[in-house]
């Protein structure tokens, strides 16, 4: 009797054994609610966004900015019990290299933001395994609404890898007061070229109070990896950071040496600019332009969340205008595409319903939202027919200029040769190098990167 119970024992054991293992194989980190729907928790990353009219509870005095996707989480979790997600607060500047260490250390996030300034989706990352490809959760009816160049930079070797929410371009923000106050016109119709921007940059850096001290300058910007407000001057004659078949360095061509020192000379030489152009302090660059009690700079180029920003939260006399034409006599600019994208899950099961979530936060109605309030343009066709900017002028001007849009380089090593790029932009602009010397130095590292 007592052998046939420890018999039974042993089965019982072998049986809850087996449950057990059958509930980790779902996922690690979760279970399988009552319905069979996976439950456990979701982390996902954000960026600020846009603060709610009239809020300033954020501790910048600014509002909440992240309440948009706070929202979003808590009416995802009312409606799938048992799922909690995570929302980890992160400045864009600090994302890449926050992403870097966690990916290196294996504790990425489930979800986290392409910031719209980095033009696509990393391919570096795709490369290392840690995305995950997303096809299956989209009918060819559902990737129909979205804009063919929003999926091109979120698609590599056939597969998707994300969802793209929203398209930017830069453009030059000018401030009309500073223009007014300077006795300035500003460009007719918002075009120009390199010569009459330069003038004008001149012209706008004054000393308001007569105390011999400059109080407005005519330009800034700032340098900084992953971040390319500045670099549509680098092109204005032509000039471009790779060959088109991206096997060689070309930001060495004496058309992008020209445009790189004209503009860093615009404060080594001509002093139209503050000497913290050129440094990686991107709140410091806004607020100059921006904020009311600063207002030191009168143009300054931003994506396009800026005109949104310069009509809300700091409310700016500002006109939309285009980058400054130079050899080439065509206007450009570079755009971008933010989004989300999946990091590797080891469950399907949890697959699904982060998928899921990524897909409620970048529908029709979401991206239509955030085109009016954060100041992009819908990845989706079916938010750009609602049109979002039918009473924005400024918006609408910006979109214009995307018919000149030229993208990034897509090259697997791009994160590693922007920061080679940027690294030696700064020391250009710091006055450290030429921007000769500055590219010289970048070439034979870039090329290695290439081979």
């Amino acid at each position: 009797m007592g052998q046939k119970l420890k018999g039974y024992g042993f089965l019982l054991l072998t049986l809850v054994l087996a449950v057990v293992l059958a509930a980790c194989s779902d996922d690690e980190d979760g279970a399988n609610g009552e319905d069979g729907e996976w439950t456990g928790t979701i982390t996902i990353w954000d960026g600020p966004r846009w603060a709610q009219a009239g809020d300033t509870s954020g501790e910048d005095g600014e509002g909440n900015k992240y309440f948009w996707i706070e929202e979003k989480i808590e009416e995802f979790e009312a409606e799938h019990p048992g799922v909690e997600i995570e929302l980890v607060q992160v400045p864009w500047a600090e994302l890449p290299d926050k992403l870097g260490v966690n990916i290196a250390g294996g504790s990425w996030p489930d979800i986290a933001p392409v910031d719209i300034s980095g033009s696509a989706v990393s391919i570096d990352h795709i490369e290392q395994g840690v995305i995950e490809p997303l096809d299956d959760y989209f009918t060819e009816e559902e990737l129909a609404d979205f804009y063919d160049n929003a999926l091109e930079a979120y698609t590599y070797d056939g597969k998707l890898y994300g969802i793209p929410n929203s398209l930017t371009v830069h453009a030059m923000l000018l401030n009309l007061d500073l223009f007014e106050e300077a006795g300035v016109d500003p460009p007719e119709n918002g075009q120009w070229t390199w010569e009459e921007f330069v003038d004008a940059a001149e012209s706008l850096t004054f000393d308001r109070d007569g105390d011999g001290e400059i109080d407005v300058y005519g330009f800034s910007t700032y340098i900084l990896p992953g971040y390319y407000e500045a670099w549509p001057f680098f092109y204005i004659n032509g000039g471009q950071p790779l060959s088109d078949d991206l096997t060689e360095f070309t930001f060495d061509s004496p058309e992008a040496i020209e445009a790189i020192q004209a503009l860093a000379d615009l404060k080594l030489e001509k002093d139209a600019a503050p000497t913290s152009m050129g440094g990686a302090d991107v709140g410091g660059t806004f607020q100059a332009w921006a904020s009311e009690e600063q207002r030191t700079v009168a143009m300054e180029p931003w994506a396009t969340w800026a005109i949104t920003s310069a009509q809300t939260d700091y409310p700016t006399n500002f006109m939309v205008a285009e980058y400054p034409t130079g050899f080439t006599g065509e206007p450009v600019t570079i755009g971008g595409v933010g989004g989300w994208t999946m990091f590797q899950q080891e469950s399907e099961a949890k697959k699904d319903v982060v998928a899921e979530f990524m897909k409620y936060i970048s529908d029709t109605d979401e991206q239509f939202l955030m085109s009016q309030e954060y100041g992009i343009f819908p990845a989706r066709i079916s938010a750009a027919e609602m049109d979002p900017f039918a009473d924005n002028p400024e918006m609408a001007r910006a979109q214009e200029m995307s018919e000149h849009v030229v993208m990034l380089p897509r090259h697997p090593e791009w994160k590693k040769i922007d920061e080679i790029i940027q690294r030696e932009l700064q020391l250009v602009f710091n006055g450290e190098k030429t921007a000769e010397e500055a590219m010289a130095t970048a070439k034979p590292e870039v090329e290695a990167l290439l081979e």
